[in-house]
């Protein structure tokens, strides 16, 4: 069977930070595909609102043949299971002991209620573009025609700031 290649975005501000995401991501393995590479964990500001809880975020790649849709389903089901309430509507963020985002599948571009492929911001966001470069800055994203190492350079030089 075909494999796909997904890059994941992982956050969480609440409670033991670390622990959420190694959990998250030996979810991920079990249930979405084979996780073959993971970032460092990067700790940042909330972006987007205001907390007193800064973030630990990391990037890692999945090889999956789940679908688009069915690997979102099942992110959003490790999310609940990790004791997510509610996700993110209209840019109001919050924090949360969780978030997990598909950043790229393959070289695939969706754009449908239900998911923006490749993530629109996953440029403008250190804490997406910093650990995603670390696993694979050769990466070319579909729309922009840019490597994430390109595109880490232009976030840190104050391009997309």
């Amino acid at each position: 069977m075909l494999k796909h290649t997904v890059y994941i975005g992982l956050g969480s501000n609440l409670g033991d930070k670390k622990e959420n995401l190694r959990t998250a991501i030996a979810k991920i393995e079990s249930e979405i595909g084979h996780v073959v590479a993971c970032s460092s964990f990067y700790e940042t500001q909330p972006e987007g609102f205001v907390s007193d809880n800064s973030f630990l975020n990391g990037v890692c790649c999945v090889e999956t043949n789940k679908t688009p849709i069915e690997v979102l389903d099942v992110s959003q089901e490790i999310e609940k299971q990790l004791g997510r309430k509610s996700k993110s509507v209209n840019e109001q963020y919050a924090d949360r002991i969780i978030d997990i985002d598909i950043l790229l599948y393959d070289d695939l571009t969706i754009s449908d209620q239900r998911l923006m492929l490749p993530h629109p911001y996953l440029h403008q966001r250190g804490f997406v573009i910093l650990p995603f470069a670390q696993i694979a800055s050769e990466v070319v994203h579909p729309t922009l025609g840019k490597t994430i190492g390109q595109l880490r350079d232009e976030f840190l030089s104050g391009e997309y700031s």
